[in-house]
């Protein structure tokens, strides 16, 4: 029989008393949101006393047509007598778009319940009621200043502070003019705009074409601000006519230069005048439409003293290539809408139209503060 030699177990040691926990330290505060002062950006509101195409002429043929500018529907249509008249798109019975209607004599009718609307944009007939003629004084909608000038029609919301520019070669039967756009782009009207003027890309962004690589410093200029007009020449080297695009009247000369006119009117109009040293010239007319913030649409009209005999087919084809490979570039820009505080990018002496055209949207009220973020400080 054997003994149990293990004993009892020994008591266990005592458990220390829990500790308390350290207490919390408080959480950092969150980083403030900080935001760069609000930049300035075209005002629309004050765009609205300017005049703006809204497309070709020829686009306004077949009845009313639906246009948008600086954000607000508008149509367009054509009374009896051909001139053409602009009211919001926006019938105040039911809201239904007056460019779904047709023209009637001298008014518009609204596809809906019939209403007809004169050119002033005051309602003129309501069809349901027992005498047609006793319209209220609420029945009317917004009508705007249209005209139709160089091919293009051209709306004002409010009285235009400026006229057109003159430009009597579009008038003239010794020239031959050829329009050539829509160019519609996801970018502000001012971006379209300084990029037509812009010296600093033709070689990169339109080698063979509008410049050489071999050649791409931007020649001295100076520009002239005579208030709403900027006013500025050039003479440039670019590259020689290609074997696509016989387009440029300087087939015989080595080196080609061109020389160049620029007389730019705010907001988005351009008219350039070329010439090689000879008599033969060209003048290029550019406006663009400011669409929405972010979108825009810009008109060519190209008139030329020389090979009459050219089908318009190639200056066309021409300008769609040019903007085409504007367009990729302009639309990767950021911010979307010019900045118009100088500060907001760099510039250097070769951007000197970018810089003034900057500052005259400024001193003529066409540019306006951006509100900050919400929550930035």
């Amino acid at each position: 029989m054997s003994a149990d030699m293990t004993g009892p177990a020994p008591p266990a040691p005592p458990v220390p008393p829990a500790q308390p926990a350290p207490p919390a330290r408080p959480a950092p505060p969150a980083p403030a949101v900080r935001s760069e002062p609000p930049a300035l950006a075209p005002d629309f509101q004050a765009l609205r006393a300017c005049w703006h195409p809204v497309g070709f002429s020829s686009q306004f043929a077949d009845g009313p047509a639906r246009v948008v500018l600086l954000g607000e529907p508008i149509v367009i249509w054509r009374d009896s007598a051909g001139a053409p008249h602009a009211l919001r798109d926006l019938c105040i019975h039911r809201g239904t778009a007056l460019s779904l209607g047709r023209v009637v004599g001298d008014r518009l009718m609204c596809p809906y319940h019939g209403w007809q609307y004169g050119a002033d944009g005051i309602c003129r007939l309501i069809p349901q009621l027992a005498d047609p003629t006793r319209i209220p004084g609420k029945a009317r909608v917004s009508a705007y200043r249209c005209r139709e000038a160089f091919g293009l029609i051209w709306v004002a919301m409010e009285p235009p502070r400026w006229e057109l520019p003159d430009v009597p070669e579009l008038d003239s039967s010794k020239w031959i003019t050829v329009p050539c756009g829509p160019f519609t782009w996801n970018a502000d009207a001012s971006r379209q705009l300084e990029n037509f003027t812009d010296f600093g890309h033709f070689p990169w962004v339109h080698p063979g074409l509008l410049g050489d690589p071999e050649r791409p410093v931007v020649p001295d200029y100076s520009v002239a601000t005579d208030g709403h007009v900027l006013s500025y020449d050039i003479v440039r080297p670019e590259a020689p006519n290609s074997d696509d695009f016989p387009v440029f009247a300087n087939q015989a000369v080595q080196t080609p230069e061109r020389r160049s006119r620029y007389r730019l009117q705010l907001p988005y109009t351009i008219v350039l005048r070329l010439g090689w040293g000879g008599e033969a010239g060209m003048v290029y007319f550019f406006a663009s439409q400011p669409i929405s913030e972010d979108r825009c649409a810009g008109y060519v009209l190209i008139a030329r003293n020389y090979d009459p005999d050219q089908p318009p087919e190639v200056l066309q084809e021409f300008e769609r290539t040019i903007f085409e490979q504007d367009r990729r570039v302009v639309e990767s820009q950021r911010p979307e809408r010019v900045p118009f505080d100088l500060a907001a990018e760099m510039h250097l002496t070769f951007d000197a139209v970018a810089i003034n055209y900057r500052t005259a949207m400024r001193d003529q009220g066409l540019a306006r503060r951006l509100s900050p973020r919400p929550g930035a400080i």
